[in-house]
């Protein structure tokens, strides 16, 4: 089928034409279903991918743009990477659930734990160029939970003050975390 007509089909695709999506699949299913039998060697599974290539193109016809390329070869890039992905799923799943629980930790590792504590720094650095009575606030809205009309009782003051001093105070903290 001539490059033309085939980015043509696309373009009706995107547009949802489903007799555009049903001819672009008459003339393009069977190169498409020898690249993924080429990668998956497996009759079932190459049909089942081609299935799901096609609705994949359906979703993002709209992403075809027409380059110096041929609108085969992009078909073909999708199939190509929705079998390698099938390929790279089943080795994931070949590993037994039940030997990894054994090694699993929750506690951080200490890559973690580093970036943990900069973090930490970082945070505890930008809090002290607030306000005390900002900073307190901040702690126990963020940190402790409290709301906004407890944090106004503990201040005193009225509650849409108490979300003002929030509001700015985590301003202040963003542009100094981003310094």
């Amino acid at each position: 089928m001539p490059t033309q007509e085939l980015s043509d089909l696309i373009g009706r695709v995107a547009l949802g034409d489903r007799a555009a999506f049903r001819l672009l699949y008459d003339k393009t299913s069977a190169k498409l279903f020898s690249v993924v039998l080429r990668i998956l060697r497996d009759r079932a599974g190459a049909e089942d991918c081609v299935q799901e290539v096609y609705v994949k193109i359906w979703n993002n016809a709209s992403k075809y743009t027409v380059s110096g390329y041929s609108p085969i070869t992009w078909l073909a890039a999708i199939a190509r990477y929705d079998a390698i992905d099938r390929i790279r799923a089943a080795k994931n799943q070949a590993v037994d659930v039940e030997d990894i629980a054994e090694f699993a930790s929750d506690a951080p590792d200490p890559e973690a734990i580093s970036v943990g504590a900069s973090e930490m720094r970082r945070i505890t650095f930008c809090l002290d160029e607030l306000k005390p009575d900002h900073a307190a606030a901040v702690r126990s809205a963020y940190v402790d939970g409290y709301s906004y009309q407890e944090l106004a009782d503990q201040y005193k003051m009225p509650i849409n003050t108490v979300r003002t001093w929030l509001r700015r105070s985590l301003q202040s903290l963003k542009a100094c975390l981003e310094r």
